[in-house]
Protein backbone atom coordinates (compact mmCIF):
# COMPACT_ATOMS: atom_id res chain seq x y z
CA UNK A 1 0.00 0.00 0.00
CA UNK A 2 1.29 3.48 -0.83
CA UNK A 3 -0.04 7.01 -1.17
CA UNK A 4 -0.30 7.88 -4.89
CA UNK A 5 0.94 11.14 -6.39
CA UNK A 6 1.67 12.10 -9.98
CA UNK A 7 5.35 11.35 -9.35
CA UNK A 8 5.25 8.21 -7.23
CA UNK A 9 2.77 5.43 -6.64
CA UNK A 10 5.01 2.97 -4.79
CA UNK A 11 6.11 3.25 -1.20
CA UNK A 12 9.70 4.14 -0.42
CA UNK A 13 12.21 1.61 0.85
CA UNK A 14 13.61 2.05 4.37
CA UNK A 15 17.12 0.68 4.75
CA UNK A 16 18.39 0.28 8.32
CA UNK A 17 22.12 -0.03 8.87
CA UNK A 18 21.93 -1.97 12.13
CA UNK A 19 25.61 -1.69 13.06
CA UNK A 20 25.31 2.11 13.13
CA UNK A 21 22.12 2.17 15.21
CA UNK A 22 22.56 3.09 18.89
CA UNK A 23 18.91 2.45 19.77
CA UNK A 24 18.13 6.04 20.72
CA UNK A 25 14.64 5.68 19.24
CA UNK A 26 14.29 9.24 17.99
CA UNK A 27 13.51 7.97 14.49
CA UNK A 28 10.59 5.99 15.92
CA UNK A 29 9.32 9.16 17.59
CA UNK A 30 9.27 11.23 14.39
CA UNK A 31 7.84 8.54 12.09
CA UNK A 32 4.09 9.16 12.13
CA UNK A 33 3.44 6.28 9.76
CA UNK A 34 4.48 3.80 12.48
CA UNK A 35 6.95 2.25 10.02
CA UNK A 36 9.64 1.84 12.71
CA UNK A 37 9.91 0.31 16.16
CA UNK A 38 12.60 -0.55 18.70
CA UNK A 39 13.42 -4.18 19.49
CA UNK A 40 16.37 -5.44 21.51
CA UNK A 41 18.01 -2.03 21.51
CA UNK A 42 17.87 -1.56 17.73
CA UNK A 43 15.42 0.05 15.33
CA UNK A 44 13.64 -2.20 12.86
CA UNK A 45 10.70 -2.13 10.48
CA UNK A 46 7.47 -2.44 12.41
CA UNK A 47 5.41 -4.27 9.83
CA UNK A 48 2.44 -2.11 10.94
CA UNK A 49 2.89 0.83 8.62
CA UNK A 50 -0.29 2.83 8.03
CA UNK A 51 0.38 3.97 4.46
CA UNK A 52 3.78 2.56 3.61
CA UNK A 53 6.79 4.88 3.74
CA UNK A 54 5.76 8.10 1.98
CA UNK A 55 9.32 9.39 1.75
CA UNK A 56 9.16 12.34 4.12
CA UNK A 57 12.75 11.59 5.14
CA UNK A 58 12.29 12.59 8.78
CA UNK A 59 13.88 9.45 10.19
CA UNK A 60 16.86 9.74 7.86
CA UNK A 61 17.33 13.43 8.58
CA UNK A 62 17.19 13.09 12.37
CA UNK A 63 19.32 9.99 12.93
CA UNK A 64 22.56 11.02 14.72
CA UNK A 65 24.51 8.08 13.29
CA UNK A 66 23.24 7.97 9.69
CA UNK A 67 21.79 4.54 10.40
CA UNK A 68 18.72 5.01 8.18
CA UNK A 69 18.55 5.50 4.43
CA UNK A 70 15.40 6.08 2.37
CA UNK A 71 15.16 5.17 -1.31
CA UNK A 72 12.23 5.90 -3.60
CA UNK A 73 9.52 8.50 -4.12
CA UNK A 74 12.27 10.77 -5.56
CA UNK A 75 14.24 10.54 -2.28
CA UNK A 76 17.69 9.12 -1.50
CA UNK A 77 20.51 9.82 0.98
CA UNK A 78 22.05 12.12 -1.66
CA UNK A 79 19.25 14.59 -0.92
CA UNK A 80 20.43 15.19 2.66
CA UNK A 81 22.22 18.45 3.42
CA UNK A 82 23.57 20.10 6.56
CA UNK A 83 21.15 22.61 8.08
CA UNK A 84 22.26 26.25 8.00
CA UNK A 85 23.78 27.48 11.24
CA UNK A 86 21.17 28.80 13.65
CA UNK A 87 23.03 32.11 13.90
CA UNK A 88 22.42 32.66 10.17
CA UNK A 89 18.64 32.35 10.36
CA UNK A 90 16.37 35.39 10.45
CA UNK A 91 14.99 36.24 13.85
CA UNK A 92 11.35 37.22 14.37
CA UNK A 93 11.94 40.95 14.00
CA UNK A 94 13.79 40.48 10.72
CA UNK A 95 11.11 38.18 9.41
CA UNK A 96 8.32 40.52 10.48
CA UNK A 97 10.14 43.45 8.82
CA UNK A 98 10.17 41.53 5.54
CA UNK A 99 6.45 40.84 5.84
CA UNK A 100 5.61 44.43 6.78
CA UNK A 101 7.61 45.95 3.94
CA UNK A 102 5.91 43.85 1.27
CA UNK A 103 3.10 45.40 -0.73
CA UNK A 104 1.49 44.14 -3.89
CA UNK A 105 3.44 45.84 -6.67
CA UNK A 106 2.07 45.98 -10.21
CA UNK A 107 4.25 48.76 -11.60
CA UNK A 108 7.68 47.64 -12.78
CA UNK A 109 10.74 49.22 -14.31
CA UNK A 110 11.66 48.15 -17.82
CA UNK A 111 14.45 46.00 -16.40
CA UNK A 112 14.74 42.23 -16.74
CA UNK A 113 14.96 39.93 -13.75
CA UNK A 114 17.99 37.78 -14.48
CA UNK A 115 17.80 33.99 -14.65
CA UNK A 116 19.99 33.67 -11.57
CA UNK A 117 17.33 35.41 -9.45
CA UNK A 118 14.55 33.30 -10.93
CA UNK A 119 16.56 30.21 -10.05
CA UNK A 120 17.14 31.13 -6.42
CA UNK A 121 13.47 32.12 -6.03
CA UNK A 122 12.58 28.61 -7.18
CA UNK A 123 15.19 27.16 -4.80
CA UNK A 124 13.46 28.94 -1.92
CA UNK A 125 9.98 27.89 -3.08
CA UNK A 126 11.04 24.24 -3.25
CA UNK A 127 11.58 24.28 0.52
CA UNK A 128 7.85 24.89 1.05
CA UNK A 129 6.07 22.25 3.14
CA UNK A 130 3.66 19.96 1.30
CA UNK A 131 0.72 17.76 2.11
CA UNK A 132 2.22 14.54 0.77
CA UNK A 133 5.72 13.98 -0.57
CA UNK A 134 7.03 14.08 -3.19
CA UNK A 135 5.77 17.55 -4.05
CA UNK A 136 3.06 17.61 -6.71
CA UNK A 137 3.59 21.32 -7.36
CA UNK A 138 4.38 22.30 -10.94
CA UNK A 139 5.69 25.69 -12.04
CA UNK A 140 5.44 27.59 -15.31
CA UNK A 141 8.08 30.32 -15.55
CA UNK A 142 7.65 33.23 -17.95
CA UNK A 143 10.90 35.20 -17.80
CA UNK A 144 10.41 38.17 -20.11
CA UNK A 145 7.89 40.97 -20.49
CA UNK A 146 7.17 39.74 -24.01
CA UNK A 147 6.31 36.22 -22.83
CA UNK A 148 4.05 37.59 -20.12
CA UNK A 149 2.29 39.87 -22.60
CA UNK A 150 1.71 36.95 -24.99
CA UNK A 151 0.37 34.81 -22.14
CA UNK A 152 -1.98 37.60 -21.04
CA UNK A 153 -3.22 38.26 -24.58
CA UNK A 154 -3.92 34.57 -25.18
CA UNK A 155 -5.71 34.41 -21.84
CA UNK A 156 -7.90 37.38 -22.74
CA UNK A 157 -8.71 35.78 -26.10
CA UNK A 158 -9.86 32.74 -24.12
CA UNK A 159 -11.97 34.89 -21.81
CA UNK A 160 -13.77 36.48 -24.76
CA UNK A 161 -15.14 33.06 -25.65
CA UNK A 162 -16.34 32.59 -22.05
CA UNK A 163 -18.25 35.82 -21.49
CA UNK A 164 -21.54 33.94 -21.57
CA UNK A 165 -20.39 32.53 -18.22
CA UNK A 166 -20.86 35.93 -16.60
CA UNK A 167 -23.89 37.04 -18.61
CA UNK A 168 -27.01 38.19 -16.80
CA UNK A 169 -29.14 35.37 -18.19
CA UNK A 170 -26.66 32.70 -17.09
CA UNK A 171 -26.10 34.04 -13.57
CA UNK A 172 -29.87 34.43 -13.12
CA UNK A 173 -30.39 30.86 -14.30
CA UNK A 174 -27.71 29.51 -11.98
CA UNK A 175 -28.57 31.45 -8.82
CA UNK A 176 -30.89 28.77 -7.37
CA UNK A 177 -28.17 26.15 -7.86
CA UNK A 178 -25.01 27.90 -6.69
CA UNK A 179 -26.54 30.06 -3.96
CA UNK A 180 -26.40 33.65 -2.83
CA UNK A 181 -22.68 33.90 -2.04
CA UNK A 182 -21.54 32.64 -5.44
CA UNK A 183 -24.14 34.81 -7.12
CA UNK A 184 -22.83 37.88 -5.31
CA UNK A 185 -19.25 37.02 -6.28
CA UNK A 186 -20.17 36.59 -9.94
CA UNK A 187 -22.16 39.81 -10.15
CA UNK A 188 -19.92 41.91 -7.90
CA UNK A 189 -16.46 40.69 -8.88
CA UNK A 190 -16.02 37.97 -11.51
CA UNK A 191 -18.05 39.69 -14.23
CA UNK A 192 -16.18 42.96 -13.71
CA UNK A 193 -12.86 41.12 -13.70
CA UNK A 194 -13.55 39.40 -17.02
CA UNK A 195 -14.52 42.66 -18.70
CA UNK A 196 -11.61 44.55 -17.13
CA UNK A 197 -9.14 42.00 -18.45
CA UNK A 198 -10.57 41.80 -21.97
CA UNK A 199 -11.54 45.43 -22.53
CA UNK A 200 -8.20 46.70 -21.24
CA UNK A 201 -6.28 44.31 -23.46
CA UNK A 202 -8.17 45.69 -26.47
CA UNK A 203 -6.77 49.08 -25.48
CA UNK A 204 -3.26 47.66 -25.20
CA UNK A 205 -3.20 47.60 -21.39
CA UNK A 206 -2.29 44.37 -19.64
CA UNK A 207 -4.17 44.00 -16.35
CA UNK A 208 -3.61 40.23 -16.25
CA UNK A 209 0.08 40.11 -15.33
CA UNK A 210 1.01 43.77 -15.91
CA UNK A 211 3.78 42.95 -18.42
CA UNK A 212 5.94 41.85 -15.50
CA UNK A 213 9.49 40.82 -16.43
CA UNK A 214 9.05 37.56 -14.53
CA UNK A 215 6.07 35.49 -13.51
CA UNK A 216 5.66 32.03 -12.02
CA UNK A 217 2.46 30.02 -12.14
CA UNK A 218 2.28 27.43 -9.36
CA UNK A 219 -0.28 24.65 -9.82
CA UNK A 220 -0.85 21.11 -8.63
CA UNK A 221 -1.89 17.81 -10.13
CA UNK A 222 -5.05 15.74 -9.73
CA UNK A 223 -3.39 14.17 -6.67
CA UNK A 224 -2.09 17.36 -5.06
CA UNK A 225 -3.23 18.90 -1.82
CA UNK A 226 -4.91 22.15 -2.93
CA UNK A 227 -2.86 24.10 -0.42
CA UNK A 228 0.50 23.01 -1.82
CA UNK A 229 0.83 25.36 -4.82
CA UNK A 230 -0.44 28.27 -2.73
CA UNK A 231 2.16 27.63 -0.01
CA UNK A 232 4.94 27.32 -2.59
CA UNK A 233 3.81 30.53 -4.30
CA UNK A 234 3.87 32.35 -0.96
CA UNK A 235 7.43 31.17 -0.31
CA UNK A 236 8.43 32.39 -3.77
CA UNK A 237 6.77 35.75 -3.17
CA UNK A 238 8.71 36.39 0.03
CA UNK A 239 11.94 35.16 -1.58
CA UNK A 240 11.43 37.74 -4.33
CA UNK A 241 10.79 40.42 -1.73
CA UNK A 242 14.04 39.53 0.05
CA UNK A 243 15.89 40.07 -3.27
CA UNK A 244 14.56 43.60 -3.65
CA UNK A 245 11.86 42.72 -6.15
CA UNK A 246 8.30 43.91 -6.16
CA UNK A 247 5.81 41.05 -6.09
CA UNK A 248 2.10 40.45 -6.49
CA UNK A 249 -0.11 37.38 -6.35
CA UNK A 250 -2.52 36.95 -9.26
CA UNK A 251 -5.45 34.64 -8.61
CA UNK A 252 -7.72 35.62 -11.50
CA UNK A 253 -6.20 33.38 -14.16
CA UNK A 254 -6.21 29.89 -12.68
CA UNK A 255 -9.99 29.26 -12.41
CA UNK A 256 -10.60 30.12 -16.08
CA UNK A 257 -8.06 27.72 -17.58
CA UNK A 258 -9.34 24.53 -15.96
CA UNK A 259 -12.34 23.47 -18.03
CA UNK A 260 -13.29 23.26 -21.69
CA UNK A 261 -11.57 22.55 -24.99
CA UNK A 262 -10.21 26.05 -25.44
CA UNK A 263 -8.79 26.05 -21.93
CA UNK A 264 -7.11 22.73 -22.70
CA UNK A 265 -5.52 24.19 -25.83
CA UNK A 266 -4.32 27.16 -23.76
CA UNK A 267 -2.74 24.84 -21.19
CA UNK A 268 -1.09 22.78 -23.91
CA UNK A 269 0.41 25.85 -25.58
CA UNK A 270 2.06 26.90 -22.32
CA UNK A 271 3.13 23.46 -21.18
CA UNK A 272 0.71 23.43 -18.23
CA UNK A 273 0.61 19.73 -17.47
CA UNK A 274 -2.54 19.35 -15.40
CA UNK A 275 -5.84 20.78 -14.45
CA UNK A 276 -5.53 21.64 -10.78
CA UNK A 277 -7.81 22.32 -7.83
CA UNK A 278 -5.73 25.35 -6.88
CA UNK A 279 -3.15 27.52 -8.56
CA UNK A 280 -1.61 30.95 -8.20
CA UNK A 281 0.56 33.27 -10.29
CA UNK A 282 3.24 35.43 -8.69
CA UNK A 283 4.68 38.30 -10.71
CA UNK A 284 8.10 39.80 -10.00
CA UNK A 285 9.99 42.89 -11.11
CA UNK A 286 12.01 45.87 -9.98
CA UNK A 287 9.45 48.30 -8.52
CA UNK A 288 8.76 51.51 -10.41
CA UNK A 289 7.08 52.92 -7.28
CA UNK A 290 8.09 53.12 -3.63
CA UNK A 291 5.60 52.96 -0.78
CA UNK A 292 6.16 55.25 2.18
CA UNK A 293 3.87 53.50 4.63
CA UNK A 294 2.31 50.12 5.31
CA UNK A 295 -1.33 49.36 5.99
CA UNK A 296 -2.43 47.30 8.98
CA UNK A 297 -4.49 44.20 8.33
CA UNK A 298 -6.67 41.94 10.43
CA UNK A 299 -8.24 38.49 10.25
CA UNK A 300 -11.98 38.07 9.96
CA UNK A 301 -11.90 36.39 13.36
CA UNK A 302 -9.59 34.71 15.84
CA UNK A 303 -11.13 32.22 18.25
CA UNK A 304 -9.11 30.77 21.09
CA UNK A 305 -10.72 27.85 22.89
CA UNK A 306 -10.10 27.76 26.63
Amino acid sequence: MAIPTSRAKEKAEIKIISEKCNGCGICVTVCKDISLELANGKVKLSGNSVFGCMGCGHCMAICPNDAIEIYGRTLSPDDLFDLPAEKNTADYEQLLSLYLRRRSVREFKDQPVGPEKAEIILDAAMTAPMGLPPSDVNVLVLNTREKNREFAKDFCDLLVTMKWFVSDWFTTLMRPFWGRTTDEMFKGFIKQLVYKYTDSMKQGENFVNYDAPLSMYFYGSPYADPADPVIAATAAMYAGESLGLGTCMIGGVHPFIQSGKRAKLFREKYGIKYKSKAGLIVIFGYPAVKYRKGIGRTFASVTTLN
